[in-house]
């Protein structure tokens, strides 16, 4: 399994599977969502996947068992193991989550992907300002302050800032919240600029200005501000992810 954090750090490479298991799904479940393996394709016959990738059979069997619990195969008798339509995929699944990053950053997707964070993290913060304790306060002025010294440091920046919005999740107590945080880190991954060391870069500056903010709001009990200073901070993020995403695919580009 994917662990918080892993999309933030698939920004500056690839992590090694941790085992056989881990490695054969990350590399079937990645070919499938880089279109590799195309929906409605049918995936090779086991001996050849276990010549493919060294594995044995029952290593293979209990990956593409995974797979199939994230709605990305579906094993049919006579037939074989067939690439799901895209309709049926675990898409809050913070592996397949991943998959998507590490293939690209897709406008579209990335796009649907902050609509969800926006209703998702309305709700949270209209909780949290409600619920929160003094060590959601304490905890969350922590980490605006981790995010104020990483700035210009892209994977660090990122890290606290989603361990700031995991604290506003909890505050929310409502542990759906939290569980769908691989969407708000996906977003704040594409959000990140390129490279080190720009610490005057304005990005930064302004998202720690709108989360602190937030984080007042929030203190202060005050929904309709949170909500306010939450919006704000999202499309500083949408903006920042879509001048990303408008660089890469500039004919200047690279």
């Amino acid at each position: 399994m994917s662990e918080p954090g892993s999309l933030i750090r698939a920004r500056s490479g690839r992590s090694a599977a941790a085992n056989f298991h881990s490695f054969i799904i990350n590399e079937i479940g990645a070919g499938i969502v880089s279109g590799r393996f195309p929906v409605g394709s049918i995936l090779p016959r086991d001996a050849e996947l276990m010549d493919m990738y060294g594995v044995s059979r029952t290593v293979l069997r209990e990956a593409l068992k995974t797979l199939e619990a994230k709605g990305l195969v579906e094993a049919r008798p006579k037939v074989g193991t067939r690439v799901s339509p895209r309709s049926r995929w675990a898409l809050f699944d913070h592996q397949v989550l991943l998959w998507h990053f590490e293939a690209g950053l897709d406008p579209v997707f990335v796009g649907y992907l902050f609509d969800v964070r926006r209703l998702l993290e309305l709700e949270t913060v209209r909780l949290a300002a409600k619920l929160r304790t003094a060590d959601h306060i304490r905890m969350l002025y922590y980490w605006l302050q981790q995010m104020s010294v990483s700035r210009g440091m892209a994977d660090s920046f990122a890290l606290a800032t989603l361990e700031l919005h995991r604290v506003l999740a909890d505050a929310a107590q409502n542990p759906m919240l939290r569980a769908a945080l691989g969407v708000t880190e996906f977003t704040l991954a594409a959000a990140m600029p390129e490279g080190e060391g720009r610490d005057d870069d304005s990005f930064y500056e302004t998202a720690v200005l709108k989360r602190r903010n937030l984080v007042q709001s929030v203190e202060a009990g005050s929904v309709a501000d949170a909500q306010a200073c939450l919006i704000e901070a999202i499309e500083i993020d949408f903006d920042s992810a879509q001048a990303r995403m408008a660089g890469a695919t500039s004919p200047d580009a690279g």
